[in-house]
């Protein structure tokens, strides 16, 4: 197995905060990792270390078993969470105009087949919609043919439809054996785009691997989920967790037939229930917990 990218011990020490607090993980060739934590967990600036954009304090980032440096420049393509394009610039002499400065080229007619952007070749950068500048953005990362791509939230904003068209230009640059690294708030998109996810917390990584290997081992059954106002006592003798913030409670459980029987002496309402499958919100709220963070 060839590891592409390698952090070791990052640390990144600001005045009143310590952002980046001895992260290290490997990203093997060929896959998608994400980075996923609540606001302030330090995954976009362990990112920007490893881009270069930030200075760590200390720790080291290896590119295919090497200090990151000007092979790294050439070979790795980024689309930043805010990204601010020319003014009176079309789509197409925005694409030339980050190619020009790399010595490894795509070739553009690729490009625009590959993120959909036959049909906007000539509009301005201003009169782009929020998908379709997200579709520019991602040809603007991909215009040096990198073998490592980093994606730093780059649905935010987007609406269903556009996020959607855009997971799959990801997958099928992903089936084409590029190294992805994609930093998102969204489960649901780690869910289908990553082979595996590390998330962080408190500027830690907390907890790596798999996805369906995390839920595995972190749950051992299916949901019960019920409305907090639909409960007529405090259900002693149940074992559930009450999610005040969010309005539910939850049960976890291998034998749902004999859980709802149970669960039929304490809850004025079953029509409301919901059973479902653990998935990454589940883990990521029980790591990281469900208070709002500014």
């Amino acid at each position: 197995m060839t590891i592409a990218l390698e952090a070791r011990n990052l640390v990144k020490q600001y005045p009143d905060v310590l952002a980046v607090d001895g992260v290290s993980f490997s990203v093997p060739e060929g896959i998608c990792i994400g980075l996923l934590g609540p606001n302030g967990a330090g995954k976009t600036t362990t990112v920007e270390i490893i881009e270069g954009v930030t200075k760590a304090t200390s720790g080291t980032v290896l590119y295919y078993g090497e200090p990151a440096a000007e092979r790294f420049r050439q070979e790795a393509g980024i689309q930043f969470q805010n990204t601010a394009l020319q003014d009176y610039l079309t789509v197409r002499e925005t694409i030339e105009m980050f190619q020009s400065l790399y010595d490894r080229k795509a070739e553009i007619d690729e490009l625009v087949e590959q993120c959909s952007l036959r049909d906007l070749l000539d509009r301005d950068n201003r009169k782009l919609s929020g998908g379709q500048r997200q579709r520019l953005l991602l040809a603007v990362a991909l215009v040096n043919r990198p073998r490592l791509i980093f994606l730093d939230e780059p649905t935010t904003g987007l609406d269903p439809q556009a996020r959607r068209n855009f997971w799959e230009l990801v997958q099928n640059i992903r089936s084409q054996g590029s190294t992805i690294v994609l930093t998102t708030h969204y489960m649901d998109e780690a869910q289908v785009l990553c082979d595996e996810i590390a998330i962080m917390d408190a500027g830690k990584i907390i907890r790596q691997g798999a996805p369906d290997a995390l839920l595995r081992e972190q749950y051992k059954g299916l949901i019960i989920e019920l409305p907090i106002e639909d409960l007529t006592d405090e259900m002693r003798g149940i074992e559930h967790t009450v999610y005040e913030n969010l309005g539910i409670v939850e049960v976890v459980t291998t034998d749902v037939g004999s859980s709802l029987r149970e669960l039929s002496g304490h809850v004025e309402n079953l029509n409301h229930v919901k059973i479902r499958h653990p998935n990454l919100e589940d883990l990521f709220l029980d790591l990281t917990g469900h208070t709002l963070r500014s």
